[in-house]
């Protein structure tokens, strides 16, 4: 089983990122869950939501404490020490910043991916909503779902243009990943 956490503030799209991912581990004829965690329900403040993928009924109905990876949607964010808490030692996590990866790594002592989703959803999509961005570089680097997977799933959601620029996103962040940079990760996580 592998488990992701994503930390990002109301309003991101976090608990929409985690359905999206869940959805589309199943479509694959996967398991999941996915489910959020949040306090104040406002706009602004933290949230964070969980996914469990598996390849058998999944019996564990809590929150998830050791993530084999971690989505930063919030930079700030990480001036909480339980947003990389419990990240397990194979472990990695992707961060919407416009930072470097390897200063990131070094700073907070873990593998530390850097994309600008920000910025990229601005461009393609006139707002800022760094969701499908992450989880497209995600399922990039570690492989554990395809992308048409990604893409049917958030289809299954949303139409029209919303959909289209969306996956035009996808692709763009695809095609700027380093495609199974972190497989043997996530293969070690699932193990």
């Amino acid at each position: 089983m592998i488990e992701v956490r994503i930390h990002g503030r109301g309003g991101q799209g976090n608990v929409v990122a985690a359905y999206v991912l869940a959805t589309a581990a199943i479509d694959q004829g996967h398991f999941a869950q996915a489910f959020p965690a949040f306090g104040a329900e406002r706009r602004g403040a933290p949230v964070a939501a969980f996914v469990r993928l598996a390849n058998a009924p999944i019996r564990r109905r809590c929150q998830v404490v050791n993530p084999a990876f971690v989505i930063v949607q919030d930079e700030t964010l990480t001036a909480s020490p339980d947003t990389l808490e419990g990240l397990r030692p194979e472990g990695a996590v992707i961060m919407n910043s416009e930072r470097d990866g390897q200063g990131l790594s070094a700073a907070f002592a873990c593998t530390v991916y850097a994309i600008p989703a920000t910025r990229l959803s601005l461009e393609a999509l006139g707002r800022p909503m760094p969701n499908m961005a992450l989880l497209a570089a995600f399922l990039a680097l570690t492989g554990l779902l395809p992308i048409t997977g990604l893409k049917d799933a958030l289809g299954l959601r949303f139409g029209g243009d919303v959909l289209a620029r969306n996956l035009t996103l996808i692709d763009q962040v695809v095609a700027a990943t380093p495609a199974g940079l972190w497989k043997e990760r996530a293969d070690a996580a699932g193990a």
